[in-house]
């Protein structure tokens, strides 16, 4: 029973996996074929001449662009409101803090279309033209709830006697968050930081209306699914999924060395 119990989870995992990961491969496979439209089959030749296209295809490259600068923005933002807005959740309790909470998690439930409407109707009628400051600040209105989920997650392990005997120990309340607590908080933060960022470069509705005349990448993407699309496209796929892969497996790297001179210190 046992041994079948096994057969059926590994039978499971390659199934997940393959529908995770043939995509994927479909994907990347057509960035090499030499034919118009995107696609492995037929297979028409080998080819890097859409590589080459890419890197001719200007609008492309300032969408691409303009597409990290706000999720740089994001995170520069996200990260610090979610933080505080945690901690600040973490401190109070009965009825509101059920009502900040319920305040900071409701732009998660909220459709895209109906943030970016909004964001674009409020900043109107202060004077603010659109553009990718309007972007960064819809993004971060619902954004910010994942980072304060997170934080508020790994408060929930934060021994509170710490922060107590630090200030009994003469510390001032700045030295006791800098020193104590953020420290306890710095997984929750990467891991938040992570999240922001590719958040915001997946992220279609709210940057649609608020964008502007300019472009970012899914909304390049999505306007060239209407005039034709190529594999260029495809292309940045694949460079975005190999430096993907390359962070991943330098940080593995430089987690199993730092486990090896954890050892050898031990």
């Amino acid at each position: 029973m046992k041994h079948r119990s096994d057969w059926l989870f590994r039978l499971y995992l390659g199934v997940f996996l393959a529908y995770l990961l043939l995509p994927l491969v479909v994907m990347g496979g057509a960035a090499f074929n030499d034919t118009r439209f995107p696609s492995v089959f037929p297979w028409a030749g080998f080819t890097s001449h859409w590589f080459v296209e890419l890197w001719q295809d200007t609008r492309l490259l300032n969408a691409f662009k303009n597409t990290l600068l706000v999720a740089l923005a994001v995170v520069a933002i996200s990260v610090p409101i979610g933080t505080a807005a945690a901690i600040l959740v973490n401190s109070i309790g009965g009825t509101l803090r059920s009502a900040l909470y319920g305040l900071m998690v409701a732009p998660i439930l909220t459709p895209g279309a109906v943030i970016g409407i909004s964001t674009l109707l409020f900043w109107n009628r202060l004077s603010v033209p659109p553009g990718l400051h309007l972007s960064v600040f819809g993004q971060v209105s619902y954004i910010a709830a994942f980072v304060m989920l997170l934080v508020l997650a790994r408060l929930q392990s934060f021994d509170r006697s710490l922060e107590e005997a630090a200030l009994d120990l003469g510390a001032s309340h700045a030295m006791v968050l800098r020193r104590v607590l953020l420290p306890h908080l710095y997984p929750a933060l990467g891991a938040g930081a992570v999240i922001a960022f590719f958040q915001s470069i997946e992220n279609f509705n709210v940057t649609l209306f608020t964008r502007g005349p300019y472009d970012t990448l899914t909304v390049y993407v999505f306007s060239k699914v209407r005039s034709g699309i190529t594999p260029t496209i495809n292309a940045l796929a694949v460079i975005l999924i190999a430096a993907t892969l390359a962070g991943a497996l330098a940080v593995e790297w430089r987690r199993r060395l730092a486990a090896r001179s954890t050892k050898r210190l031990a």
